[in-house]
């Protein structure tokens, strides 16, 4: 598997490194960055990191009042960075697109666009619009807001689309894409159709790099790693369980976690790299799923469809 990263570089960060460590040295002042998921674990790690390196970050929560309290407890932590908290519910389409029309009236470019929010859905079937929950909210919603800022993203310098995808795209649907049952109406089980999501996420980054091939622009996929956040809350009890009591000690811890989100974002050194995964920030194998550049277009067009009348 190791031919396929060819000379991608690497770095000497890896599984323990922080998101502070990885952005040291780096200044983002000037730079704007928009990251969904804002509130909490990875993402809360990733704006205060973005901040603190003089980024002005747009972070999104799920509420105006969830966003606001994330960005108060950063700067009370001493990050005095210039945040603009907001709220979007991201299970709402037309929400996102909204959320979409309020940053295109800043009117300035966005140099780092981080899809970072995510849920896992509980054990009985939730459902909107038609489509799984989890694939709506982690693959749709953010499929909307790419495609109405990614104007904004081709005007910075070096715009970069970052979303956080996981390896648990390895475990996913047959055929990776169950297309004819996108409702999750046949054979739902809340693990396999979150996995489906996230490599929808990845597939998303790959086409998207395709078609932004020789623009300037990228886009890359990321795993942060096995990280302790609010996201297991939706897990059933048999699961939530022994997380809590045995697999916790082994998990990244936040600052941790946003490492390869801040890597990816951030580094200088990834500035002409596009249509990859990373993994403890370095470049990474993802499944053949996840390679599969004819499932990738053929999701793209699928989710135009699902979208369209968010997409205008």
């Amino acid at each position: 598997m190791t031919e396929l990263l060819g000379t991608l570089p690497r770095s000497e960060f890896g599984r323990g490194s922080t998101a502070d460590e990885v952005t040291a040295g780096v200044d983002l002042s000037g730079k704007t960055i928009l990251l969904t998921g804002c509130t909490s674990g990875i993402g809360l790690e990733t704006m205060r990191t973005l901040a603190k390196r003089g980024g002005h970050v747009i972070g999104v929560g799920r509420t105006q009042e969830k966003a606001d309290k994330a960005w108060q407890s950063v700067s009370e932590s001493g990050v005095k960075g210039n945040v603009t908290p907001l709220g979007c519910e991201l299970e709402d389409f037309a929400a996102v697109a909204e959320l979409a029309d309020k940053v295109r009236a800043m009117n300035t470019p966005i140099d780092i666009l981080i899809c970072n929010a995510g849920i896992i859905g509980r054990s009985k079937l939730q459902a909107i619009r038609g489509i799984e929950k989890q694939f709506a909210v982690n693959h749709l919603s953010h499929f909307i807001l790419i495609n109405r800022l990614l104007g904004q993203v081709k005007a910075a310098s070096q715009g970069r689309v970052v979303i956080v995808a996981s390896d648990a795209h390895e475990t996913t649907l047959p055929g990776g894409i169950a297309f004819d049952n996108l409702s999750g109406a046949t054979g739902y089980g809340a693990l396999k159709f979150y996995g489906q999501s996230k490599l929808a996420n990845l597939l998303t980054a790959r086409e998207l790099a395709r078609r932004l091939e020789n623009s300037g622009t990228t886009a890359n996929a990321l795993h942060p790693g096995f990280v302790y956040t609010n996201i297991f809350h939706n897990l059933p009890a048999f699961l939530s369980g022994p997380l809590k009591v045995l697999a916790r000690p082994f998990m990244k811890s936040p600052a941790a976690g946003a490492a390869t989100t801040c890597y990816v974002a951030a580094s200088p050194a990834l500035a002409g790299v596009s249509g990859q995964y990373f993994s403890d920030c370095n470049p990474a194998v993802p499944s053949a799923y996840g390679r599969d550049d004819a499932l990738a277009l053929r999701l793209w067009e699928v989710s135009e469809e699902l979208v369209q009348d968010y997409l205008r």
